[in-house]
Formats: structure tokens, C-alpha cells, sequence
């Protein structure tokens, strides 16, 4: 089993890794695709006149501050638009697809931050009324009743709360979560760099081979959006998977070069 992330950064080729997850499926390899969103949810909630708005937490991550009429806008375009999209491009590569987020059969469960902690000009604060959240469980079994009727299911970024409420959840600790929920031996995290760079972004300091316990370290010199990435390594190798890739997105064979060695790989 393989999970591919597909990273929501501008320049990552969803065609190309359309056509890599299509031929890994007609040879027989069960995927499950999870995607992002990020750059065309900034784009559409800039034209809606509610522009984004980053907050940074006391350990350094960066996110998404989600109110209400955020929510809206995210799951318009993470499971609106660009859920369908990729669903079409996989059944036109002759792939039986089937979209989803994680409010679909209750398939990730999240608890709600209703405050979060930021740093804000130097001093802490506290935000409320955040539609964010933290996967606590996944309806794997879900997941492999559509793997085993012939399914591959696409999953977006959304979860549902324990008493309903959509919230917003990280891309990639999603896909963490979905792995181990399936017991993936490999999970392959696309984005629109190379890999993970000790120097970010000089390519020349790109790091081809971390052992899971450098980890720690890693995220000392992650760059900002990469550091929720190592964190999503880090839980799925806590969650069973053997593999985490970083890999190029942008390129013709995005997929089947992160799984012959190309990028960061984690393990």
C-alpha cells in the first residue's frame, strides 16, 4: 500500500503524478491519494475579499487561520474544485476514482481548537473562534472497503469534529494519519521543491537519505512549510509506515522517481 500526497503549491505537475498513480494502480499497487490547497484557496479567498491570514504558534509552525467564512472557502476549492479535478484526471488515465474528504462515512475525526496560541509582533496571544483541528482517529475500514471493491479514493483536507462541525486539518499530518490508518509501507509527500535541504533554498544541501531518528533535528532547519512536513513523517513512521519520500512534483515522473530514490527519503 502507498499513500501520495499531492502537494497545493503552485508548480506541483497534477498531471504528470495523475499518470504515476495511474500505472502504479494497473499494475496492481493500491493507492490512496490525499491532496492540498493552499496556493489556489489564498487565490480564491483574495478575489472573494476575505484575504488569508498565516498565524505562527509558539514551537514555530506556521498555519492557516480558519474562521468560519475560511472554512467555506477552503472546502469550496480543496474538495469543490480541486477533489474533482483530480478524481477526473484519474479516471481519464483510466483509473475508477472516487473522491472524498474526511467528513465523508466520518473518515477523520478531529478535535477542534477552539483557541489557539499564537506569537504575534514579538508577544503571545490568544485566537478564538478557529475551525481547525488535530486527527485523532481514522475510519480505516472505510478505506479498504473502497480499496477492495476496485476504488482508489482521493481525500481532501477536511475532518468532521465529534459533534459534527467541518474543520480544516494539515495536508500532510492527514496523510500521515490516512498511512497508518492503512498500514501503508510507504508514504510519498509531492511538493514543488526537491526534497528536504539542509540550506534552504540551495538545492546543493538536499538531504537524499534521514534516518527516522534525525527527525528532531530536522525541524531545526526545516524551512517554514517544511516543517509540517517533517512532523507528518515523524507521525507515520510512529504509526507503522516503513518509508516517508519527499520528492519534486514538478517533474514528468514525479512519482515513479521519488519511489526509485529521488528526493529525501525517511526511514
Amino acid at each position: 500500500m502507498i499513500v501520495v500526497k499531492i502537494g497545493g503549491a503552485q508548480g506541483v505537475a497534477m498531471d504528470n503524478v495523475c499518470h504515476d498513480v495511474a500505472a502504479l494502480v494497473q499494475q496492481g499497487q493500491p493507492v490512496v491519494v490525499v491532496h492540498g490547497g493552499s496556493a489556489e484557496t489564498n487565490e480564491i479567498s483574495e478575489k472573494l475579499g476575505h484575504p488569508p491570514r498565516f498565524v505562527t504558534n509558539q514551537s514555530g509552525f506556521t498555519s492557516r487561520y480558519t474562521d468560519r467564512t475560511t472554512l467555506e472557502i477552503f472546502a469550496m476549492v480543496t474538495n469543490g474544485r480541486i477533489n474533482t479535478l483530480v478524481v477526473e484526471r484519474l479516471q481519464q488515465a483510466g483509473v475508477n476514482a472516487i473522491g472524498l474528504s474526511g467528513l465523508d462515512g466520518r473518515l477523520m475525526l478531529a478535535r477542534r481548537k477552539d483557541a489557539i496560541r499564537i506569537v504575534e509582533n514579538g508577544r503571545q496571544r490568544m485566537l478564538r473562534d478557529d475551525y481547525t483541528g488535530k486527527i485523532e482517529t481514522v475510519n480505516g475500514g472505510l478505506l479498504h472497503m473502497l480499496l477492495d471493491a476496485g476504488l482508489t479514493p482521493v481525500v481532501s483536507p477536511l475532518a468532521m469534529s465529534p459533534d459534527g462541525i467541518a474543520l480544516n486539518v494539515d495536508a500532510d499530518r492527514a496523510a500521515a494519519m490516512l498511512a497508518g490508518a492503512v498500514a501503508a509501507e510507504q508514504l510519498v509527500i509531492l511538493t514543488n521543491v526537491p526534497g528536504l535541504m539542509r540550506s534552504f533554498p540551495d538545492e546543493s544541501t538536499l538531504i537524499t537519505h534521514l534516518p527516522a531518528a534525525g527527525l528532531e533535528q530536522a525541524l531545526s532547519f526545516a524551512e517554514g512549510r517544511m516543517k509540517k512536513k517533517v512532523l507528518g513523517a515523524s507521525e507515520a513512521l510512529g504509526l507503522g509506515v516503513s518509508k516517508v519520500i519527499f520528492a519534486d512534483g514538478r517533474v514528468e515522473h514525479p512519482l515513479q522517481d521519488a519511489l526509485a530514490g529521488k528526493g529525501t527519503t525517511i526511514a
